[in-house]
């Protein structure tokens, strides 16, 4: 049976609010028809009753889009019913608690890490993520520790353009993803050195059920306070983590379907 295709203005509705989720700054009428690709009279309407029934909202002063209450309302609602997704934060908070670093988690869409999930620590940095943001996951712990079960030829699909550099640390040669990804295999740990951001070190650990890798979650370091001895804290608070979260995977029967938005 052939796979349906996509309804186009509703694919166009949710791509303006995927859109405007990972660009906290807004964005104008003439860009967000620029990103998505769409002339503006076309998604003039869409934009309109969003902005009406408050999934958006403008900006009078500078004439931005944002995310609306309406959004957050339903983004709300699915966050409450997620309580896997509460006992990953609870093993967050202990790891900030003991590193003073920020943890993040994220899941796999196609071929960008989907943040969804982040604990501060007391001594925040600067870092180029956030909830509802979306980033390439071959250059990040993240997302390494996710594409780290899939095969090299698959990964390429996701990837038809090549790996573009965003620092001049970002690994550009899929060998040598490969040969990462093989060694996270073996260790459960997924390094990224300023390859998204320079001055920051990011170690990461998927949490899988059975051999299907769920999500994943990290620790962001800046490079100044990044030692041996936080790195082995770091590896060893992750790893026991890990345990923990994919033995409650086991034991309520939490697949992707209770993890993932797609």
């Amino acid at each position: 049976m052939a796979e349906k295709t996509e309804h186009r203005p509703t694919a166009r509705v949710l791509n303006i609010l995927e859109l405007l989720a990972s660009s906290p700054e807004g964005l104008t009428l003439t860009e967000i028809a620029e990103a998505i690709d769409a002339p503006k009279s076309t998604i003039s309407p869409f934009i309109h009753t969003m902005t009406q029934r408050k999934f958006i909202f403008q900006n009078k002063n500078t004439n931005k889009y944002n995310i609306g209450i309406a959004s957050f309302c339903v983004g709300a609602a699915y966050t409450n019913n997620m309580s896997a997704l509460e006992f990953i934060k609870s093993e967050m908070k202990y790891i900030v608690k003991e590193t003073n670093e920020i943890c993040q988690m994220g899941i796999l869409d196609k071929g960008q890490v989907l943040y969804i999930a982040k604990v501060d620590s007391e001594s925040p940095i600067r870092i180029i993520s956030s909830v509802g943001k979306r980033l390439p996951a071959y250059c990040t712990a993240l997302g390494k520790a996710m594409l780290s079960n899939i095969k090299i030829e698959d990964i390429k699909k996701l990837y038809p353009n090549g790996l573009i550099p965003f620092t001049s640390k970002t690994i550009t040669d899929f060998n040598e993803l490969e040969k990462q990804l093989k060694e996270i295999q073996n260790t459960n740990i997924a390094y990224e050195f300023g390859e998204i951001n320079e001055p920051s070190y990011c170690l990461s650990t998927p949490l899988m059920k059975n051999n299907d890798i769920l999500a994943a979650i990290s620790v962001s370091v800046p490079s100044f306070r990044m030692t041996k001895e936080k790195n082995d804290l770091i590896k060893k608070l992750l790893l026991e983590s890990k345990i923990k979260i994919e033995t409650y995977f086991r034991e309520h029967d939490i697949d992707k379907n209770n993890l993932t938005i797609s």
